[in-house]
């Protein structure tokens, strides 16, 4: 074997990884964070959890993405270290799906339509459509599909590649020598888990294997003990996802070392005792691509039959491995919101966005409990609604420095244009939601001035003031839901009632200063009203802002200023003729100057 065939096999080598690694990430934004919602909602029941494990690898095409998955579910709280054990075994059973796609390279037939089933006849035509499909298509979800065809053909160019560089070794000498030295168990073992945990891949060192084979020149008693240590070698993934992580999360990857380990062990124990007593013919026989899968298979499904009823015993020994340090339990249990942005979940961008959204939603819940329970202690001051107040506005404010920093790490992945416009969404909208907690804040402070100081709005002022509060009320929780359900419709009914809340607040204020000039009020009450009327006002002008941002991303297009232009002057005049109606609903209370009152309210919509 000369320098060039060297080249020729690397060259295959590093194809058939890219054309894996190409399929796999087409074949997650397919799942679109499907597969990984069905993780986090598993049940406790084991063969349950064995069977999504299997079902979710076969899918994704990587055990290593399942199980670093799981440390991280495990890590962040949404798993228990219990459930972890069942989809770490059924991940070891779905991986093996590869090695039975790659075995199709062994066929040999003469026959048309087992040749139709050969890698190197049905390959070109995925390839050629999965070109069209990224090239000529629009919908994100066809392109995806399209690199799936690309990176299975691609997979396959390289495993063919790989084939025929290490075809002219069959006529090597030493080779075979190597060969017969990896019959020695202990050795093929240690070289299938070296060669593993470099390419951190077991369904590639399989590949690999297998490509190996197509020399004729490799025994079973050489493959069986390195396919043993590939699925040893494939745990160092989740060992390194593990480092920094919490007691659970390292559990997690203890177990998935531990289950193949202990596995190894008794096969190999079993097996070759047996096989010193029967002597099986097939151990000196050449293996084949099919029989590598096979054994493939055939080890991991026995280890999971064997293992599984002794899950609670491989947690124990994960546990005894890792022992409990209080203080991280505590710090972990202190923050059970914020694990869900769990860094090893950004290797899968789909899943990553749908726990932004979760968290995301939190905090528009936190902030929306904010400004209302801030709303209450006007009309009714309490400590124990101020300290509510304070703590949901604490949790809004951590919310938009972590989440706004897991969406600009996440930003940077590759997204699919609807994942790309939630990130987009996300990005704007936290700021707003972080600025109505505070507005909230404000508000509280206005209502504990309003007691400490004994001082009470008239009845007047309370009346039109409620009318204000009711208009604020229904704007944000009109926005709320534009932005949790994305609706572009409901988001025009925003404008005219943002602009409604203006006049309100400018007529508050007149009709504040008409009170102070006839003596039944106190310039004092008047900073106080104009805080919580200023206040008011901004947190419309944020709802406002969510609108438009979600109307926005959904049109792509970003000119806020030329959007709203477009909203109020219309050809149709929909946003004057919604405006006079949402005037009617929300008037405030006649007084006595109504000329001076009516000619205020019209200055203010102009």
């Amino acid at each position: 074997m000369d320098f060039f065939s060297v080249l020729a096999l690397l060259g295959g080598l590093a194809i058939f990884l890219y054309g894996m690694n190409l399929m796999g990430d087409g074949l997650a934004k397919v799942a679109g964070g499907k597969l990984e919602r069905i993780l986090e909602t598993l049940t406790s029941n084991p063969i349950r959890a064995v069977l999504l494990g299997l079902g979710v690898t076969a899918v994704i095409q990587s055990s290593s993405a399942t199980t670093v998955m799981v440390v991280g579910f495990v890590n962040s709280g949404i798993m228990k270290l219990s459930q972890a054990v069942g989809i770490i075994m059924g991940a070891n059973i779905g991986t093996t799906v590869t090695s039975w796609i790659l075995s199709l390279t062994g066929i040999q037939s003469d026959n048309f339509i087992i040749q139709l089933f050969k890698p190197t006849s049905f390959s070109p035509i995925l390839a050629l459509i999965g070109v069209v499909l990224i090239m000529f298509t629009k919908s994100q979800k066809k392109k995806d599909v399209g690199a799936i065809f690309v990176g299975f053909a691609i997979l396959m160019y390289g495993m063919n590649a790989m084939s025929g560089a290490v075809e002219p070794l069959a006529e090597v000498p030493e080779f075979t020598g190597m060969l017969v030295k990896f019959s020695n168990p202990i050795l093929g073992v240690v070289a299938g888990a070296v060669l593993t945990a470099i390419i951190q891949s077991s369904s590639a060192s399989v590949g690999i294997l297998q490509a190996l084979c197509l020399t004729g020149m490799v025994p079973f008693s050489a493959a069986l003990p390195i396919i043993m240590g590939q699925n040893i070698g494939t745990c160092i993934t989740a060992i390194l996802s593990a480092i920094g992580a919490s007691k659970n999360a390292k559990r997690a990857a203890m177990i998935h070392l531990y289950f193949n380990l202990i596995g190894t062990m008794l096969f190999m124990a079993v097996f070759y005792a047996i096989n010193a007593a029967v002597h099986f013919s097939f151990m000196e026989q050449a293996a084949t691509p099919a029989g590598i899968a096979i054994l493939h298979s055939t080890f991991n499904i026995t280890a999971t039959l064997v293992l599984l009823p002794f899950g609670k015993a491989l947690e124990k020994l994960a546990c005894l491995t890792i022992r409990d340090r209080k203080e991280e339990e505590e710090k972990v249990a202190a923050d059970p919101d914020f694990m869900i942005l769990e860094s090893r979940f950004l290797e899968k961008p789909a899943f990553a966005v749908e726990q932004s959204r979760n968290a995301a939603k939190k905090m528009a819940e936190d902030s929306h409990r904010t400004l209302f329970t801030a709303l209450d202690l006007l009309k009714n001051f309490s400590a124990e609604g101020k300290a509510l107040v304070e703590e949901a506005e604490k949790k809004v404010d951590r919310y938009e420095d972590e989440l706004g920093t897991y969406l600009v790490k996440l930003n940077q992945k590759d997204l699919s244009v609807h994942d790309s416009h939630s990130v987009s969404i996300m990005l704007h909208c936290i700021g707003d939601f972080e600025r109505i907690s505070d507005h909230g804040v404000n508000i509280m402070e206005s209502a504990q001035e309003l007691y400490e100081k004994g001082l009470k709005f008239s009845d007047k002022a309370l009346e039109e003031l409620r009318v204000m509060e009711h208009a604020v009320e229904d704007i944000v929780d009109i926005a709320y839901k534009v932005y949790e359900n994305q609706d572009v419709q409901l988001a025009r009914e925003i404008e005219p009632l943002e602009e409604v809340i203006d006049e309100l607040s400018k007529e508050l204020k007149y009709r504040h200063i008409q009170r102070l000039r006839a003596g039944e009020c106190t310039i004092e009450m008047g900073f106080i009203l104009s805080d919580v009327t200023t206040s008011l006002e901004r947190v419309a002008d944020h709802c406002s802002n969510i609108g438009v941002c979600v109307t926005q991303v959904h049109e792509d297009a970003f000119d806020t200023h030329q959007h709203l232009k477009q909203i109020k002057h219309g050809p149709d005049e929909t946003f004057y003729r919604e405006l006079e109606v949402i005037r009617r609903q929300y008037q405030l209370p006649e007084i006595k100057d109504e000329p001076a009152a009516a000619q205020m309210a019209a200055a203010g919509s102009q």
